[in-house]
């Protein structure tokens, strides 16, 4: 593998099944190429450069044997809120968290497909901010220009896959920690239904608005790796039915009836859509009409859907900080927003569960006269590493809605959407929007993604050689 450019997840698993390549010498380069970028991106947390060294032999023996399985062999990685067995889960934060004892439920699925996890990508504090910075571990940096973020809050992961460190990783998004920095690094992102990857040991995680989902730079890849670490444990609360969303790559979407949504949901603070953002989901949109679809302006009827959002995202802030091993070490926003979700995990927490049922109903009326919706995944580009990082707790919600305002709502709601690259604005930061559907509806998302992938052709095109040159010297 002397190019600089990683194969992705199903390239990769072909060529460990058909004998050129090993998954010794593919693990070797992936640990090859996060040591040369550390200095550089810094995307992961931790690294696993043994025990991953000794899996990938135990893979290659299996396949001298005969033995296939989805990921046998390939490289991945994970984000830092995921256990990951004899590693810590400091989710960001600073201070010494013990080892976890076992696998969680993803992790545990992504091995029994085969997969090699190479290591745990970095995230901001508990996930909170679509930027992944803090004095936990320091900046991680966007391989497409690294004096900006790759986002949040699964940067790490975004940031290890836009430059070709890992083929595709885990990441979680409770906000549109996936969904935003797939599109702040030209990333396919699927933020999957409620449940589809298991968040076990967690039941359900931050009150039912977070779910695990997955990055890649491809749609196929993207699918790929959902289905490998799709499945529920017998403790999760959420048990959706059984989809194999890579089936529906490449399969025609039909004529799709899609309503283009430019307006922010309503949020107490300002925020307003860039020019250049909307100039980019507006020509994505064109290209939708170019491929058969019929692309109206429509908005979806959100109302003030963040009276429910609060409540539950606080709350599981709260919980995460109970657990905290040293809390007077966290982030003075963590702690102010822990407060607030003990204040309101009680009656106003039940209040907003209990509104679910009536914003499907309300919402999802879109879907009696559309099939696809879609909008802008962030209402900027990328801002500049340490924009948000010094800010009071106020100050950072008021910039952090103003840049990401869209995506939040179908966490609510617990619907699948997919980030799809959009294109490029100002110095080359990449933009991304968002196939959003009703529930279950992955397979029509994924299949209209892939077409419009084949399309646009974005996988083909890759961080400068500036941005990536220690990673070219590995």
């Amino acid at each position: 593998m002397a190019d600089d450019r990683a194969p992705g997840l199903a390239e990769c698993a072909r060529a460990l099944a058909g004998g050129e390549l090993s998954a010794r010498e593919a693990v070797e380069w992936s640990l090859a190429r996060i040591e040369a970028t550390q200095p550089s991106l810094n995307a992961f947390r931790r690294l696993r450069a043994e025990e991953a060294l000794t899996e990938a032999d135990a893979a290659d023996r299996e396949l001298a044997a005969g033995g296939r399985r989805p990921l046998l062999g390939v490289p991945v990685a994970v984000k830092d809120d995921m256990d990951v067995a004899g590693l810590p889960t400091a989710f960001g934060c600073r201070g010494e968290f013990p080892p976890r004892e076992r696998d969680g439920e993803a992790v545990r699925r992504l091995r029994a497909a085969g997969a090699v996890v190479v290591g745990k990508t970095n995230t901001c504090e508990l996930g909170q901010w679509p930027f992944t910075e803090g004095p936990a571990f320091g900046a991680t940096r966007n391989p497409w220009h690294t004096e900006y973020t790759p986002g949040g809050s699964s940067g790490g992961s975004a940031a290890a896959v836009a430059a070709g460190l890992v083929p595709a990783a885990l990441g979680s998004d409770g906000a549109g920690s996936v969904r935003i920095p797939a599109a702040w690094t030209h990333l396919v992102g699927i933020k999957p239904q409620r449940g589809r990857i298991s968040t076990w040991p967690r039941p359900e995680s931050f009150q039912g608005i977070t779910v695990n989902g997955t990055l890649a730079r491809t749609v196929a890849d993207a699918a790929l790796l959902l289905d490998a670490a799709s499945g529920q444990h017998s403790g999760d609360l959420h048990h959706p039915p059984l989809v194999r969303v890579s089936e529906a790559v490449g399969r025609d979407p039909g004529r799709l009836r899609i309503a283009l949504s430019l307006r922010p949901p309503f949020t107490a603070l300002p925020a307003r859509l860039d020019p250049r953002v909307r100039t980019a989901v507006v020509a994505l949109a064109e290209r939708l009409a170019a491929l058969g679809h019929v692309v109206e302006e429509a908005e979806p009827r959100y109302g003030r859907i963040g009276l429910t959002f609060v409540p539950r995202a606080t709350a599981g802030i709260a919980e995460w900080v109970r657990e905290a091993p040293f809390p007077d070490l966290l982030d003075r926003r963590t702690r102010e927003a822990a407060r607030l979700g003990r204040l309101l995990g009680g009656t106003p927490l039940r209040v907003a569960r209990r509104a679910e049922a009536a914003l499907h109903r309300r919402i999802g009326a879109l879907f009696d006269s559309y099939d696809v919706l879609l909008a802008p995944t962030t209402a900027a580009p990328p801002p500049r590493i340490g924009a948000m990082l010094d800010l009071s707790g106020f100050g950072t919600d008021r910039a952090m809605i103003a840049a990401c305002p869209y995506a939040w709502p179908w966490n609510v709601l617990g619907w699948p959407g997919v980030n799809v690259p959009a294109g490029f604005v100002g110095d080359g930061l990449p933009v991304g929007a968002q196939l959003l559907g009703p529930a279950h509806s992955e397979p029509l998302l994924v299949s209209l993604a892939a077409q419009l992938e084949d399309d646009r052709r974005w996988h083909e095109h890759w961080p400068p050689p500036a941005a990536a040159a220690e990673s070219r010297a590995a």
